[in-house]
């Protein structure tokens, strides 16, 4: 099982940048979680969000 089939869409609902407190958007090919706003990545991990700065990929 890939961590892609894990992540559960839903939770978009709930979640936002910890950063901008903006919505974030699911990448599918990277598996990650974005924040336009923050320009950061925050990458998914079997199916559970690591919605830690330090963790973020930057966004170029």
């Amino acid at each position: 099982m890939t961590d892609a089939t894990v992540f559960d869409r839903r939770m978009l609902e709930a979640l936002v940048c910890p950063v901008t407190q903006a919505v974030l958007t699911y990448d599918a090919d990277r598996n990650e979680l974005v924040s336009r706003a923050a320009r950061l990545a925050f990458p998914i991990r079997d199916g559970i969000p690591i919605m830690l700065v330090g963790e973020a990929r930057a966004l170029d």
